[in-house]
C-alpha cells in the first residue's frame, strides 16, 4: 500500500513537470511567431537568416519570396530538386502539378521519394516531404494531367511556371498558357548526360518562337528511352528553381534570350543566345492566331505524357504480335532472322534467344546491312520467302527500323516485320520472368 502511494505521488510529480515543459514549449512557439517591425516573424528570421544576409536579397527579398507563388508542372527529376529549394527558401505558395505515382524506376533521380512511396501518387509524397521541410509554407497538389481544359485556369493563379516536363505536347501548352496569361516560364530538360535550361516570356522569346511547329513524334527522345544520369538532371532542377528565385527577387541575369547548356560528363556550362521574339509569332506576336489554349495531342501528333508514345508507323501486315511470333518460332520452329535495335547497354541488360543486335542508329550503315543479308542466307530454304523479325523496347524504334530496312534492302523475297509493344509485350504476354525496364 505505501509503495503504491509512493507510485502515486512520483506520477504527480513527472506530470506537473510535464504541464511546465508543454507550458514552456508554448511560450517559446508563441516568440516564434512575433512578428518584427521588418515584417517577419523570430522564426522566420532564424530560418533564413543566411539568405537575408545577402546584400541582393535582405528582408525586402524574404517577404517577396514568401508572399510568392511558383506552379511546378511535373514531380519527377526536374520537379523534386526544383520543389525542395522553392520550399526550402521559402516561397509561400507552390502548386505541382502531376498525374503519375512513384515507381521503382524513379528512385535514381528523383530523390523526394522512397522505396516506401512506390505506387503512391507522386502530388501526395511531394506534399508531404515538402511540409515536413516547411510547414509554414502552402503546398498545392494536383494529381492531373495538363490540358486545354484545366491550363490556363491553374497558369493564372501563380506568378511563376517552371515546365518540368519530359514532352513536347505540355510544352506547347505551357507556352501558351503562360504568354496567355503573362507569366514566366522556366524551362528546363535533361537526356543523358546533357541538360538545357532558358526562361521563355520574360522580355524575351516564346517557346513558339524558336519553334513554330513540333518535331516529328518519332524523333523525339525521353528520359525513358534514352536514359538520364539522375545528378545531371538534379542539377537543371536546381538551376531552375535558382531562376524562378531570382525572378522573384528581381535580379539580373535571368536566362531571357539565352540558353544554357549542360554538359555533365565534361562539367561544362555554356550560353547559347537565342533569336529575338518573333513579331510575327502566332502566340505572342503583333497580330497573334492563337487566342485561347488548343489540342496539343493533336497538335504534336504525340500523348502529352512522357510514357509509351505508341507510334503507328506501319500497316498492320507489317506487323506481329508476340504471341503469334511466340506461336510462329518456338511452336512451328520456323527458321527466321531476328533483329534487335536497341543500344548496346540495353542489349547486355537483356535479350531474345538468336537474336542479332544492330542498334537503330546504325542500321541503315553498309556493313550492317550486309551482316543482315549474312543471316539471311543462313536460314534461307530454297526459294521460301525468309522471315526478319525485329524487335525493340517498347514497339517505337523497331517500326523505324522496319521503315528504314525496306527501303535500304528492298528485296522481294525477305519478310520483314517488327513486334507489336517489343520486349515489355514479351515480358507481359509470354514470359513473366523477362526483365521490365
Amino acid at each position: 500500500m505505501i509503495e503504491e502511494e509512493q507510485l502515486l505521488r512520483e506520477i504527480d510529480v513527472l506530470r506537473k513537470i510535464l504541464r511546465e515543459k508543454e507550458l514552456q514549449l508554448k511560450e517559446l512557439r508563441s516568440e516564434k511567431q512575433i512578428v518584427q517591425s521588418c515584417g517577419l516573424n523570430n522564426e522566420e528570421i532564424t530560418r533564413f537568416s543566411r539568405q537575408i544576409l545577402i546584400p541582393q536579397i535582405g528582408v525586402e527579398g524574404q517577404l517577396r519570396l514568401k508572399h510568392s507563388s511558383v506552379l511546378i508542372v511535373g514531380a519527377g527529376g526536374l520537379g523534386c530538386p526544383a520543389a525542395l529549394y522553392l520550399a526550402g527558401a521559402g516561397v509561400g505558395r507552390i502548386g505541382i502539378v502531376d498525374y503519375d505515382e512513384v515507381e521503382l524506376s524513379n528512385l535514381h533521380r528523383q530523390l523526394l521519394y522512397s522505396e516506401q512511396n512506390i505506387s503512391e501518387a507522386k502530388v501526395v509524397a511531394t506534399t508531404r516531404v515538402l511540409n515536413r521541410l516547411n510547414s509554414n509554407i502552402n503546398i498545392i497538389p494536383y494529381k492531373i494531367q495538363l490540358d486545354s481544359s484545366n491550363g490556363l485556369d491553374i497558369v493564372r493563379q501563380y506568378n511563376i511556371v517552371l515546365d518540368t516536363t519530359d514532352n513536347v505536347a505540355t510544352r506547347y501548352l505551357l507556352n501558351d498558357a503562360c504568354v496567355l496569361a503573362g507569366k514566366p516560364l522556366v524551362s528546363g530538360s535533361a537526356l543523358k548526360f546533357e541538360g538545357q535550361l532558358t526562361v521563355y516570356n520574360y522580355g524575351g522569346p516564346c517557346y513558339r518562337c524558336l519553334f513554330p511547329k513540333p518535331p516529328p513524334p518519332e524523333t523525339v527522345t525521353n528520359c525513358g528511352d534514352g536514359g538520364v544520369l539522375g545528378a545531371a538532371v538534379g542539377t537543371i532542377g536546381v538551376l531552375q528553381a535558382l531562376e524562378a528565385l531570382k525572378i522573384v527577387l528581381r535580379m539580373p541575369g535571368v536566362l531571357s534570350g539565352r540558353l544554357l547548356l549542360f554538359d555533365a560528363a565534361e562539367t561544362l556550362f555554356r550560353n547559347v543566345k537565342l533569336r529575338p521574339r518573333n513579331p510575327a509569332c502566332s502566340i505572342c506576336g503583333e497580330t497573334p492566331t492563337i487566342k485561347g489554349l488548343i489540342d496539343y495531342e493533336q497538335f504534336c501528333g504525340a500523348k502529352a505524357n512522357d510514357k509509351n508514345p505508341n507510334l503507328k508507323l506501319l500497316e498492320d501486315v507489317e506487323r506481329i504480335s508476340v504471341t503469334d511470333y511466340y506461336e510462329l518460332i518456338y511452336l512451328k520452329m520456323k527458321r527466321h532472322v531476328l533483329i534487335d535495335v536497341r543500344s548496346p547497354e540495353e542489349f547486355e541488360i537483356c535479350g531474345l534467344r538468336s537474336s542479332v543486335n544492330i542498334p537503330f542508329t546504325k542500321i541503315a550503315k553498309e556493313d550492317n546491312k550486309l551482316l543482315i543479308k549474312e543471316e539471311i542466307a543462313k536460314v534461307r530454304y530454297g526459294d521460301e520467302l525468309v522471315d526478319v523479325i525485329v524487335i525493340c523496347r517498347r514497339g517505337n524504334d523497331s517500326q523505324k527500323a522496319v521503315k528504314a530496312l525496306k527501303k535500304s534492302m528492298n528485296d522481294a523475297s525477305v519478310n520483314i516485320r517488327d513486334i507489336i509493344g517489343g520486349l515489355h509485350a514479351w515480358a507481359h504476354y509470354i514470359d513473366p520472368t523477362f526483365p521490365i525496364y
